[in-house]
């Protein structure tokens, strides 16, 4: 089984995200921790989107997916913005200070903590970044 939405780049969807999380945390009977985890992440990782893919005046959609697969949960998040590969991030140096850290990086850092496998491809002008979690 498989469930979806569409979210536009703007920020006050975040909400409709969580919402969405929620439901899937009912429908697949993931854990508390589960869904709080999974709703960070796929927060994050929307957050970048809407904040870095698209020209702030231009609106456009964002979809997710998300399916049980194997012992896992699989979200696909899918976006025509700019190209950008987290998983070539830079690793965060979680072992700076706080004034000596750089600015950015601790969400790819959170992404990569919390799920499985993270994988990323450009596919006919689109961002595909796939996440696993296993349960």
């Amino acid at each position: 089984m498989e469930k979806s939405i569409i979210l536009t780049n703007d920020i006050s969807e975040i909400s409709k995200l969580n919402e969405f999380v929620e439901e899937i945390g009912n429908e697949f009977s993931l854990t508390p921790d589960v869904v709080f985890n999974v709703n960070l992440v796929l927060e994050e990782a929307i957050v970048n989107v809407i904040n870095y893919a698209y020209p702030k005046e231009k609106h456009e959609s964002i979809y997710l997916s998300a399916q049980l697969h194997e012992g896992s949960i699989v979200f696909v998040l899918t976006d025509t913005g700019m190209q950008f590969d987290p998983t070539k991030a830079p690793e965060a140096d979680i072992t700076l200070s706080l004034e000596d850290r750089p600015i950015g990086g601790l969400g790819i850092f959170l992404i990569r903590q919390i799920m499985n496998e993270v994988s990323y491809e450009r596919i006919d002008g689109k961002n595909v970044l796939t996440l696993s979690k296993k349960l």
